[in-house]
C-alpha cells in the first residue's frame, strides 16, 4: 500500500509534542505529513508551546521549540484533493486559526468528502468552528473543551489521559500523553499495518 498524505493544521503556540511526535511517527511508517499554518510558506517557522499539569487548577504553558512549516498554506489550500486525512493538532494554535475561513473550508472539504479527521487536545476547537463536523459524533478532547463539543452537537468522551477514541473515521484524544494510542488508531483508520517479524 502506498503511503498516505496527511494535512496537519497548526498555528503559533500549537502543542510541541502534538506536532513533532505525530509527524515523525507518521513519516517513520512511510506517510507524508504536510505541516501548514495560515499565511506561512514552506521554510517558515512557528513557535510552539508545551502544556502540562503541575498541581494547578489548569494547565501550565511553557515555550516549546520552533517547528518547521513544510508546505505553503496557499498551495495546500488549492490541493486538498491530494490529501487522505486532516490532523488538527492541539495547544493554543486552534483557538485562533479556527476563525480563519480558509481553515474552516479545509475542514469542510474533509468532512464532506468523508475523509479521516484526526483531532487531539484543543484541536477539536477547529472542528467545532465548522457546522456539522462533530454533530452526532463521540469526541475526546481536553476536558476544558467539553462545553463546546456539546454545544456543537457532539458527545464529549471523557477518556483516560493515555487513550484514544474512534468514531467512524474520526479519531480523537485528550492530549499529548495519549499520542501512542492516538497514533495507533490513526494508523488503523488509514489502513496502515505494522507487522513484527
Amino acid at each position: 500500500m502506498p503511503g498516505k498524505k496527511i494535512l496537519m493544521l497548526t498555528g503559533d503556540f500549537t502543542e510541541e509534542y502534538e506536532i513533532f511526535v505525530y509527524q515523525q511517527a507518521m513519516e517513520a511508517v512511510g506517510h507524508t505529513v504536510h505541516v501548514v499554518c495560515p499565511d506561512k510558506s514552506a521554510g517558515d517557522m512557528i513557535k510552539t508551546s508545551l502544556h502540562d499539569f503541575e498541581g494547578d487548577q489548569t494547565y501550565t504553558e511553557k515555550p516549546g521549540h520552533n517547528a518547521l512549516i513544510n508546505k505553503t498554506f496557499s498551495e495546500a489550500e488549492k490541493q486538498l484533493a491530494q490529501y487522505d486525512a486532516v490532523y488538527c493538532a492541539g495547544g493554543r494554535g486552534p483557538e485562533y486559526i479556527r476563525t480563519d475561513k480558509r481553515v474552516q473550508a479545509m475542514v469542510r472539504h474533509f468532512h464532506d468528502a468523508k475523509k479521516p479527521i484526526f483531532t487531539i487536545c484543543h484541536g477539536v476547537q477547529i472542528l467545532i468552528a465548522v457546522d456539522g463536523v462533530v454533530r452526532g459524533k463521540k469526541v475526546a478532547a481536553l476536558a476544558a473543551c467539553e462545553p463546546e463539543v456539546t454545544l456543537a452537537g457532539g458527545t464529549y468522551i471523557d477518556l483516560s489521559p493515555t487513550d484514544a477514541y474512534v468514531d467512524g473515521t474520526l479519531v480523537s484524544a485528550k492530549g499529548w500523553t495519549a499520542l501512542a494510542a492516538f497514533i495507533r488508531e490513526c494508523l488503523k483508520v488509514l489502513g496502515t499495518e505494522i507487522r513484527h517479524a
